[in-house]
């Protein structure tokens, strides 16, 4: 049977307007129930990076997440939200501020639901992911559709990174540097976790150098969805302007046969590819996707590096990046950052956690001969 995804139009963040473009999106899938058992319990994940408001356009948008409890309620389900932010060990943010900011408190007081936190683990896979996985009878899946500078996209696959336990996502960007590695490794999340239902905020979505601060905010007006993340992955690729295979997670979960990543072996209802897809994605700067030939692209990648860099001008000396760097190569002296960038793995953790897109990104020797 094909995998089934959704596409629907939703032009802004109105509460009624999502909640009827989410609900059509599912209807076109069978309603609800074709994932979710009336009664059941489910843990709703949104995106959630840092404490920043919903109109920064970096956490999925709160009126995304309660379409989705709303609907899940309508079937009588007991609804628990969460994430585990990129806060590496609450060092650099508290949970309790991103929830805050998020507008996610707000909404699991207004819709009487529980608000959990990741404090438990159990190791599944060789990885510690939250106990609430084993609580609940599903998982449903929120992400934002951003461009990420590691990973190229962070959609519905990436999302699921955040089900790790604190401070090990800070061990696993230590262990899985490469980045080919390190889509293996969120293969294996997928792989592991399987979430019963997954639903796209891509009403404004994000591109260049997100999935933080340093991106640029790209109204869409989309909710996608489905149960096969390969496949809602797919569509998010050649929406940016890429093939499905041009994503290394997209690549390793088809070729393991845990989705669908081939475009004709898909049926998609509502709104037709040809009509949603214009300008293609602007892509993060360390991306050597569309900027090199393909048979080229390995030989780049042992060539060519990019490294982050401070603009000072931007730098509030948070510490934030101090915190996050999972191989410790950055301090503070004299009132300003410094890198050992001979210890720098380039996983590019300092500028996803920046508050303030202080940390871009700067070329090596080769990439700048090469145009890049």
């Amino acid at each position: 049977m094909k995998s089934k995804v959704s596409i629907v139009k939703c032009k802004d963040y109105q509460p009624l307007r999502v909640l009827e473009a989410t609900k059509e999106a599912l209807d076109a899938l069978g309603g609800i129930t074709a994932f979710i058992a009336p009664k059941s319990a489910v843990l709703v994940k949104p995106n959630l990076l840092m404490a920043k408001e919903p109109e920064s356009g970096i956490d999925t948008h709160p009126e995304v997440v309660r379409a989705v409890i709303k609907i899940l309620k309508g079937i009588n389900c007991s609804v628990f939200l969460g994430d585990g932010p990129s806060v590496w060990g609450n060092q650099a943010e508290n949970t309790d501020e991103v929830y805050e900011k998020s507008g996610m408190k707000k909404i699991c007081q207004e819709e009487d639901i529980e608000l959990v936190k990741f404090e438990h683990k159990r190791w599944r896979k060789n990885l510690p992911l939250a106990t609430w996985l084993d609580k609940c009878d599903y998982l449903v899946n929120i992400p934002k559709f951003k461009t990420h500078d590691f990973t190229i996209l962070t959609g519905a696959i990436k999302n699921l990174f955040g089900l790790v336990w604190k401070t090990y996502k800070t061990e696993l960007h230590k262990k899985y540097f490469n980045a080919d590695d390190f889509s293996k490794m969120l293969v294996d999340i997928y792989e592991e976790v399987r979430p019963a239902l997954t639903v796209i905020d891509g009403i404004v979505a994000m591109e260049g150098d997100g999935p933080g601060t340093s991106g640029e905010l790209r109204r869409l007006g989309l909710i996608l969805a489905g149960s096969d993340c390969v496949a809602l992955d797919s569509i998010l690729a050649l929406i940016m302007g890429l093939q499905p295979q041009d994503i290394l997670t997209t690549q390793e979960a088809a070729s393991r046969g845990l989705g669908v990543a081939d475009i004709n072996s898909l049926s998609i209802f509502g709104q037709r590819l040809e009509t949603i897809i214009g300008e293609p994605f602007k892509l993060p700067t360390s991306s050597l996707v569309k900027r090199i030939p393909r048979p080229l692209v390995e030989l780049g990648k042992k060539l060519i590096r990019y490294y982050p860099y401070v603009e000072y001008d931007n730098c509030i000396r948070c510490g934030f990046c101090i915190q996050a760097c999972p191989t410790k190569v950055i301090t503070m002296k004299d009132d300003r950052l410094v890198f050992d960038y001979a210890k720098c793995i380039a996983c590019f953790c300092c500028q996803e956690v920046c508050p303030n897109a202080a940390i871009k990104i700067k070329r090596n020797i080769w990439a700048k001969l090469a145009g890049l």
